[in-house]
């Protein structure tokens, strides 16, 4: 009996190319739509964390009366105030869950002032670039803008 050495099974050197060039067509084409989608998510991202901080300021209103001022900052949402005017139904465990204050996406600080330009207070993140004013991905989001 003779064996048959020549095997059937596996791939052709053509066939691997193939599947290499489709590859790279798909890459071509999916990779810069799923890159450019970062910047979205981290503006969505800044949306929810400026509500989620408003519904804590609005907490902290009720509670004390008026809203932390500048200077006390959105630090007087974890822990109670040491200056100013020293709220006097202050929550022990504070107004925020995460017992931290967020960071925007860009991990950039949020800007407080209270009273604000646009109502009692204005809450903001200055976007990627990380400065005031900009346009487009890099464009200020505040509370008072958010639709």
């Amino acid at each position: 009996m003779k064996y048959h050495l020549r095997s059937t099974s596996g791939f052709t050197l053509i066939e691997i190319m193939v599947v290499i060039v489709i590859l790279a067509l798909l890459a071509a084409l999916v990779g810069p739509k799923i890159i450019g989608r970062s910047d979205d998510a981290k503006i969505a991202d800044v949306k929810v964390q400026i509500r989620n901080i408003e519904t804590a300021l609005k907490l902290y209103k009720l509670d004390n009366g008026a809203f932390p001022s500048t200077e006390q900052g959105l630090s007087s949402l974890i822990t109670k105030p040491s200056t100013g005017v020293i709220p006097k139904n202050y929550k022990s465990e504070g107004y925020l869950e995460s017992k931290t204050l967020p960071k925007d996406p860009w991990s950039n600080e949020y800007i407080y002032l209270s009273p604000g330009e646009h109502g009692d207070y204005d809450l903001c993140s200055y976007g990627s670039d990380g400065a005031k004013g900009g346009e487009g991905k890099a464009a200020d989001i505040c509370s008072w803008n958010i639709q």
